[in-house]
């Protein structure tokens, strides 16, 4: 990584050469306020000092002005004016102690002592003269303060203050001078001082613009993109070992990181999708990432747990609905068969009832005739003549009467076998053929009762015929046995009546058979079209069971 500078060392670097400019344009106003205090003071002591020092020499002066005027008018006015300047008003002496307080040099002072020493000498002979001009010898006086001597000490005494004037005017000049030197030093150097701080500005502006504010907005928008999900936008900015660069470091390893967690994922979940579900999820994820890679890790157990069962399941549903498939078939073509049969049976049910209606039609006629009999025997004996042709009618009867049985012994057998077969069907079809079973046992125990009752018939028929065929041999025993014969032909009658009930009975019974099976027709129509949508649901079922399978089988699961 490139080394660099930190933004805050260089920032406080910046900022610490700009508060020390700061703190040095401090001590400048400072030094600047107190160097014009200092100028003012010594403009003001200047000022004090050429003023006392006027004061003194204008004192000296008056006192000699005055002295000079006493001798020349010799006014009394003169006179007390120097009196009061000498005694009163000291103007010489609080200039001087005025100087002295505000402050004077050496050789200021020697010359002022120089001055008030030439002062005092002159006092004795300004004495001297005011006296003589009291004394009204005012020439002596005038000659006296205009004197060679008094002019030579005057002389001496202003060329003195002319020099003491001089020395100090240049003393206070020269310190005004170095004060206003130090203050324009100082004005110069709070010029250059506001100048460093305004350059150390422009620089900490650059430096803030160029290495804060730049990558900050750059980072603010890289952030952005981020927050957005664009993993790619462009980031020009590079890392290093500043605050900043450390930054742009922390967003590239984010951006790597997040997108190596994407490609990751988009990885894991592009091979989910495309069925490979033995896949194993590693542990590199990092912080708030473990709970999203925990998180496939468990939705990939789940998967392979929950198609694996699938893939069980569906291998038991495909083989069950195979099996329930080929059932179904088996059902479908069972069901069909039994229709086909139960038609069959009742269209030989409604045959039989055909038959047993027409038996029931002839047993009817057949009683009609024996009781016609009856009558005919008991008129027998008057009417013998017709004995034979009854006779004859009689055997044609019993023959006929035979066919009937034989008719009636073939329908009780077949309607026995039907009745076997229904019995059958009805054990076949379980708890629906349950009715039908009752009514085949119904119809079996009537055919076994034709049957016996056929039989019955025969005998009698056979004993008839024989009595018949005996009567007709023995024609000269009719009238005899003619009672026997009205005895039997009423036995006939009654059996004949029992045969028509039970033939009308058969037909009833035949008839609640057709109504049954009918029914069965029904339900086995009924039965036969479930069990083939049964077959046709089924083989879909099948179908979709395979598909299942299929697609079950398209994911890779793990062992």
């Amino acid at each position: 990584m490139k080394k660099s500078i930190n933004q805050s060392t260089l920032t406080i670097i910046l900022n610490g050469l700009s508060i020390l400019a700061l703190l040095f344009m401090g001590l400048a106003l400072f030094g600047n306020s107190h160097i014009r205090d200092l100028l003012n003071t010594a403009n003001a002591e200047r000022y004090d000092l050429t003023y006392n020092a006027n004061r003194f020499m204008n004192g000296s002066a008056y006192l000699t002005n005055e002295v000079r005027a006493f001798a020349a008018t010799g006014e009394q006015q003169h006179y007390d004016n120097y009196m009061m300047e000498v005694n009163e008003l000291k103007n010489r002496d609080i200039g001087v102690a005025a100087m002295q307080e505000i402050g004077i040099t050496e050789d200021e002072q020697a010359m002022i002592d120089e001055m008030s020493s030439l002062s005092n000498e002159l006092v004795p002979l300004e004495e001297e003269s005011m006296k003589m001009v009291q004394n009204g010898d005012r020439e002596n006086a005038i000659a006296y303060v205009y004197g060679k001597d008094y002019s030579t000490a005057i002389t001496k005494i202003n060329s003195l203050k002319e020099q003491f004037l001089s020395a100090l005017d240049t003393r206070t000049i020269a310190r005004i001078d170095d004060l206003n030197y130090q203050a324009g030093f100082i004005r110069k150097t709070m010029l250059i001082t506001l100048i460093i701080i305004a350059f150390i500005q422009f620089a900490i502006m650059f430096v803030t613009n160029r290495r804060v504010l730049r990558p900050v907005i750059a980072v603010r928008d890289q952030m952005g993109e981020i927050s957005k999900g664009n993993l790619s936008a462009n980031f020009a900015l590079k890392s290093n070992t500043s605050e900043i660069g450390m930054l742009v470091e922390s967003i590239h390893e984010t951006k790597r990181e997040l997108k190596k967690y994407i490609q990751d994922i988009d990885d894991k979940l592009a091979k989910m999708a495309e069925g490979t579900m033995d896949l194993t999820i590693g542990d590199d994820y990092r912080g708030e990432f473990l709970p999203i890679q925990n998180a496939m890790r468990q939705i990939l157990d789940s998967l392979n747990q929950a198609l694996s069962q699938i893939s069980i399941t569906a291998d038991q549903v495909s083989d069950e609905s195979r099996q329930m498939a080929s059932d179904a078939e088996v059902l479908s073509s069972g069901t069909v068969r039994q229709a086909s049969a139960v038609e069959e049976l009742s269209a030989s049910i409604q045959d039989i009832y055909g038959q047993v209606d027409r038996t029931s039609k002839d047993a009817d006629t057949a009683s009609q005739h024996s009781a016609e009999a009856a009558k005919q025997l008991q008129i027998c004996c008057q009417k013998m003549e017709a004995l034979t042709n009854a006779m004859n009618d009689i055997s044609e009867a019993s023959h006929q009467i035979g066919g009937i049985i034989k008719t009636i012994e073939d329908i009780s057998f077949q309607t026995n076998i039907l009745a076997l077969n229904a019995s059958v069907e009805a054990a076949r079809a379980g708890e629906a053929g349950k009715g039908f079973a009752i009514v085949a046992g119904e119809v079996q125990n009537l055919a076994n009762k034709s049957s016996v009752s056929a039989q019955d018939i025969a005998e009698l028929i056979e004993n008839s015929m024989k009595l018949v065929e005996y009567g007709s041999s023995l024609t000269e025993e009719t009238t005899e046995s003619i009672s026997a014969v009205v005895s039997s032909a009423q036995e006939s009658s009654t059996m004949i009546e029992r045969i028509a009930e039970s033939a009308i009975s058969q037909s009833h019974s035949l008839q609640q058979i057709t109504q049954g099976m009918e029914q069965i027709s029904e339900v086995v129509q009924t039965n036969a079209s479930t069990a083939q949508e049964s077959a046709k649901l089924a083989r879909d079922l099948q179908n979709q069971a395979e598909g299942l399978k299929v697609s079950v089988h398209r994911f890779r699961l793990r062992r």
